[in-house]
């Protein structure tokens, strides 16, 4: 029987305005708009190939090798969406097979920690939305896209673009205006560069969206958050990067952070996200904008303790030159050198760093996942 199928890659984006709360949980719709910066897929990406087949007899996922299920509310709704938009293609055009009522071989591989903060249910969700959609030849725009992806996973929209993404929270109670849209491209501000700290490769302790139930529940801050302070800073800093101001962008970046981790706090019981090492890293930058009399590096934390260094490229030897004082004895460095620190100097709890840029939107790819049966290329009889 025949195997349609449709490979594409997608990328990690970490948001400097932070989402956190949910006005609508089965929607995903936010309780605040974000903005978030597009990393590059030469570093962290998920490759996804998603297949369809009339002998396929159910929907089955892969991912990194582990069948996973796929009977979830949030992908159910990604799915029934897409197989919705392709069967009224079909409805429009006799000739066109009938993928919409065929099941699906998905299988998918992040070349980074799957959960350990790193933003992999964004990059996950993209690639699935984007996979499929070019499999059943849907031709809706990624804004469009976007909104479907959100159903999996609320930053997943904003990875449906590269560069500076803004995602609307939207005012419709179907949530037909929640979307991502982009602010600048990858072209606007190419010389932005990041540095990934990754403090711990565990699974959180609390997930995003107990977290996040809580949060909403419970903390006094968070409603003085999403009321007063992000709808003009959501302004702020979408105008910092189109003005490619880094001091403001960076200020208004580790501003957010802080903020955010500090409504996790005000949560009854307390979330912790940031750990002790994440607090020293927060006095590294602080000690490098000190030095250098302005500010030309900015940290942020998502729900987890690992931290992403924004900098210029042009400030690039003061930066890494300053965090390889305490960090160059771990892997990422990719042959860069400068000067070590000494032992009193180093510190621990950091596995390695990743040294990356800001990147494109999904993209489509010649490599597929899924053999000539339509599974996984290294899947076990245990798989079938």
């Amino acid at each position: 029987m025949s195997i349609y199928q449709a490979s594409v890659t997608a990328p990690v984006n970490i948001a400097t305005l932070k989402y956190w709360g949910k006005r609508d949980k089965s929607l995903n719709l936010p309780t605040n708009s974000s903005i978030s910066v597009t990393l590059s897929q030469d570093d962290l990406r998920t490759l996804t190939t998603a297949s369809a087949s009339p002998s396929f007899k159910e929907d089955q996922l892969w991912l990194n090798g582990k069948l996973e299920n796929l009977n979830t509310p949030r992908t159910q709704a990604c799915l029934a969406d897409l197989r919705q938009l392709r069967k009224q293609d079909e409805e429009k055009d006799d000739s066109l097979p009938k993928l919409s009522d065929y099941k699906l071989h998905i299988v998918s591989e992040n070349n980074f920690p799957t959960a350990a903060g790193l933003a992999s249910s964004a990059a996950g969700f993209a690639a699935l939305i984007f996979a499929i959609a070019k499999l059943f030849n849907l031709q809706q725009t990624n804004s469009e896209l976007s909104k479907i992806a959100r159903k999996g996973s609320g930053s997943a929209c904003r990875s449906l673009f590269g560069g500076f993404v803004a995602w609307e929270m939207g005012s419709q109670v179907d949530g037909s205006d929640s979307k991502a849209i982009e602010i600048a491209p990858l072209s606007h501000w190419p010389s932005m560069k990041a540095m990934i700290l990754v403090v711990s490769d565990d699974k959180k302790d609390t997930s995003s969206t107990t977290g996040m139930q809580a949060t909403v529940a419970t903390s006094d801050l968070f409603q003085h958050r999403i009321e007063n302070v992000v709808p003009k800073r959501f302004e702020e800093m979408k105008q910092a990067i189109l003005d490619k101001d880094f001091a403001k962008f960076a200020e208004l970046t580790m501003r957010d952070s802080n903020q955010f981790h500090a409504t996790c706090l005000d949560t009854y019981p307390p979330i912790f996200y940031l750990n002790d090492t994440s607090k020293k890293i927060i006095k590294v930058v602080e000690r490098i904008n000190s030095d250098a009399g302005e500010v030309i590096a900015a940290y942020t934390f998502d729900a987890g303790p690992n931290a992403v260094i924004y900098y210029d490229e042009k400030d690039e030897e003061k930066v890494l030159g300053a965090m390889y004082k305490y960090f160059g004895s771990v892997d990422g460095w990719n042959h860069k050198k400068f000067q070590h620190g000494n032992n009193e100097d180093e510190i621990k709890g950091v596995s390695r760093v990743i040294l990356t840029t800001i990147g494109e939107g999904p993209q489509s790819t010649e490599e597929s996942l899924i053999n000539e049966s339509g599974l996984p290329k290294l899947a076990t009889s245990t798989n079938n």
